[in-house]
């Protein structure tokens, strides 16, 4: 054996999954297969494998083998897009700061809206992404570490938060709404704009099965339009 923990598989077989390795409803290999390639034993996978079951990636059926979870064909179909592409499809440079990063325990509101205690702990981020150098969003986000652990060490100094939970993270459903905010005078100072400013906003709430992923909360500078084709 080689040592190799039941932690690290699952984040191994995680990966090959979310790069499309094996499509929804396909057949993975088995433990057998897998504890040969890892080198460890069938327990040790079985450990890994029901840990991604847990977590509503894969389901397992006694003599069916494992399969990547399915998604309804309108869940299948939603995409929440990266912020990166978007800067990049206007022909400019993509760039992004991290103005907060802490792990928090969540206000009543927000605890409320992740379906969590009020004790539980969360990721709390704060980020401005950049278009050419200048303000292109400003992005509140929590992150229910009882469902992604992992993002409290993630390393997001290339990738942001955004992009690194959606090619991370499965989710099977989100919650969005879109509105106008009037700039308070925090906004106002990030986003380099008057008080009072209208600023197109998105509040969005993902889920992994009955367990939430993040809360975000995104403040376009004025001038944003949301294009999209139904």
């Amino acid at each position: 054996m080689n040592g190799v923990t039941h932690g690290g598989i699952r984040e191994a077989i995680r990966e090959r999954i979310v790069a499309g390795e094996w499509k929804l409803g396909e057949l993975i290999p088995g433990e057998m297969e897998f504890a040969a390639e890892y080198e460890c034993s069938r327990t040790t996978v079985n450990r890994a494998l029901q840990a991604l079951a847990d977590e509503g990636i894969v389901e397992r059926k006694r003599k069916g083998g494992t399969r990547v979870r399915p998604m309804p064909a309108p869940q299948a179909q939603l995409k929440i897009p990266i912020i990166r592409e978007q800067v990049e499809s206007r022909d400019a440079a993509y760039s992004a700061r991290i103005v907060r990063r802490e792990t928090l325990i969540p206000t009543a509101e927000i605890a409320q809206l992740l379906g969590v205690r009020e004790q539980s702990r969360c990721a709390y981020l704060e980020t401005l992404h950049l278009s050419d150098g200048r303000p292109f969003v400003f992005e509140r986000r929590w992150v229910n570490l009882g469902t992604v652990p992992e993002f409290e060490q993630a390393d997001l100094a290339q990738t942001s938060a955004n992009e690194w939970l959606i090619r991370t993270v499965p989710f099977t459903r989100g919650d969005v709404s879109l509105c106008a905010t009037s700039a308070d005078a925090e906004l106002a100072a990030v986003l380099g704009f008057e008080q009072g400013e209208a600023l197109f906003t998105m509040k969005r709430v993902t889920w992994l099965d009955q367990r939430s992923v993040t809360a975000t909360r995104l403040y376009y500078a004025p001038g944003y339009s949301l294009d999209f084709a139904i």
